[in-house]
């Protein structure tokens, strides 16, 4: 071992003096990197008392800046309005999702616009990156494809960054992990490259004040690759997901400096690129007009988007002497949770029966508002009696089956009008002079009541 070399943990920080597989203080394994300790001594001391003091300005005086829209409404509307000059976002997700394509699209658009944008790719060459620029449409103007689109491909980050001229908007680093920092050690990859080649894009973000945005690898259990530190130094970090089976690709924001967290962009991956879904409620909802027991409808709210949500329940009775609850949609604790409520506040028998819930179409909902189409879906597929057709449910349940009001109803109520829907079946506690008059509005203030009146009479 090397004199006076420590070994800092890239998930936790915590240092030590003897190099071993696994972390001691977090237990993370092959986290420990090599690192010269900061300097002590007469030596220090000297730099200590020549320290000039950091620039201060007035916050008063310091005027927002202006933000640069990516002319893909879907991925502006997740970023809070577009990139920040000086900002650095991180975007994530498995292979082969769309995370290049993505962002090849958007530095396209921006290019087709008249501003210069440097797209740098250490995993592909330049013909291989033109051709998909070509493929997907990128940067095309009338007559071609513009010029302000510029490609720099290799591993060398310095030599790609060398090539940020003034005039440049921002710039895109595919990827994080492809890349080799100069006077780092170590494999493009390793923790410590990665470290280094975010910070130094960080660094040449803020200096230019131009946006930059960086893919990164994922690891098997859907963490981003690298250490956690490499969430903390940049401004935005973005999950681009999506399921193998389904050409539709959800992006959301895991952190957000410049906007909020609770935006869901949605797209669909077709042969010339990323497609914006505009009627995300179409995806989730199949518009059956066939009423079937245990199906309830509800409107969901993801950020500012509300999302028709159906909420379908199965009741079969147990042959175990612990009835089976499985949710998928759903947490599952709350979906057990709703039942225990309706079996004593409703007087509605569940523990003779397994309980399966699903929420069509994949989509995870975290909204509390879901509470009461939930209980309406259990109740229903208990009573074996379907529910009123064109009827949404929106209420969040407490413990003693009152139902409570929700954010923005308001919101809901026009997309479910827009939707089709008739009725509502809502909070007594919501102000009901100020809600959208198009739909019939059934005010509930309890759970018992809301099902004793909707349900109809067990079928035969």
């Amino acid at each position: 071992m090397s004199a006076g070399v420590r070994y800092v943990c890239g998930e936790c920080g915590h240092i030590t003096m003897t190099r071993t597989g696994r972390c001691p203080s977090c237990g993370a394994w092959g986290t420990l990197a090599a690192e010269q300790p900061p300097r002590s001594g007469s030596s220090a001391s000297a730099a200590a008392r020549n320290v000039v003091p950091a620039r201060m300005v007035c916050a008063v005086d310091v005027r927002p800046p202006r933000r640069i829209p990516t002319g893909i409404g879907e991925l502006d509307r997740v970023l809070g309005g577009g990139l920040v000059p000086g900002g650095v976002v991180l975007i994530g997700g498995q292979p082969g999702i769309g995370k290049s394509t993505l962002l090849l699209q958007a530095a396209g658009q921006v290019a087709a616009s008249g501003l210069p944008v440097l797209y740098i790719s250490g995993e592909e060459s330049e013909a291989q990156v033109a051709l998909r620029a070509s493929r997907i449409g990128a940067a095309l103007v009338p007559g071609g494809m513009s010029d302000r689109l510029l490609l720099s491909c290799g591993t060398d980050l310095e030599g790609a960054l060398a090539n940020l001229s003034g005039d440049i908007s921002f710039f895109v680093l595919d990827s994080v992990q492809s890349m080799k920092a100069e006077g780092e050690s170590g494999w493009p990859g390793t923790l410590t490259q990665v470290r280094a080649v975010a910070q130094r894009v960080v660094d040449v973000a803020r200096e230019r004040n131009i946006p930059a945005v960086m893919v990164g690898h994922i690891t098997k259990d859907g963490r981003l690759a690298g250490p956690m530190l490499l969430e903390h130094m940049v401004d935005t970090v973005l999950n681009f997901s999506g399921e193998g089976y389904s050409s539709y690709r959800m992006l959301r924001a895991m952190k957000n400096r410049y906007g909020s967290t609770d935006e869901l962009g949605v797209f669909e991956m077709r042969e010339d690129g990323l497609v914006p879904v505009e009627d995300k409620s179409g995806l989730y909802w199949n518009r059956s007009d066939s009423a079937v027991p245990g199906v309830a409808m509800t409107v969901a709210l993801e950020g500012t988007t509300p999302l028709a949500a159906e909420l379908q329940t199965l009741a079969n009775p147990t042959v175990f002497p612990y009835p089976r609850r499985t949710a998928r949609g759903i947490e599952l604790n709350r979906f057990q949770l709703l039942a225990a409520v309706i079996e004593k506040r409703c007087g509605i028998p569940t523990g003779g029966h397994d309980l399966y819930m699903n929420v069509a179409g994949g989509l995870s909902i975290q909204d509390p508002s879901a509470d009461l189409g939930a209980c309406a879906a259990i109740a229903s597929a208990l009573r074996d009696a379907p529910l009123p057709a064109g009827t949404c449910w929106m209420g969040e349940v407490g413990l003693a089956g009152e139902v409570r009001p929700v954010t923005r109803l308001g919101l809901r109520l026009r997309e479910a009008a827009r939707l089709g829907f008739t009725s509502a079946v809502i909070s007594s506690r919501e102000r009901l002079e100020r809600l959208d008059a198009s739909l019939g509005l059934m005010p509930v203030t309890h759970l018992d009541e809301a099902i004793a009146g909707l349900l109809l009479k067990k079928r035969g």
